[in-house]
């Protein structure tokens, strides 16, 4: 699968930076992010657009509206599995 140009996915260490906990909190709002196992960013242009978040008891995803249905989500998804 091919995301567009200028989108990245990342595998951020833990526990995540404050900016990257921030974006992370916004986009998957109730995920525990002092416990995450696992994190995947997407990042366009400078900005987090797409979280993958895993913890011991459940996980989370959230991508910005304007990015929902480019690739994003299974990118996100495997990048964590």
């Amino acid at each position: 699968m091919t995301l567009p140009a200028r989108v990245r996915v990342t595998r951020p260490p833990l526990p995540l930076a404050p900016a990257l906990k921030t974006a992370a909190a916004r986009l998957c709002p109730g995920a525990p992010l002092e416990a995450l196992s696992a994190a995947a960013l997407a990042i366009a242009g400078g900005s987090v657009i797409g979280a993958h978040l895993r913890w011991a008891s459940g996980e989370a995803a959230g991508v910005d509206s304007g990015w929902r249905g480019r690739g994003i989500e299974e990118a996100l998804a495997s990048a964590v599995a």
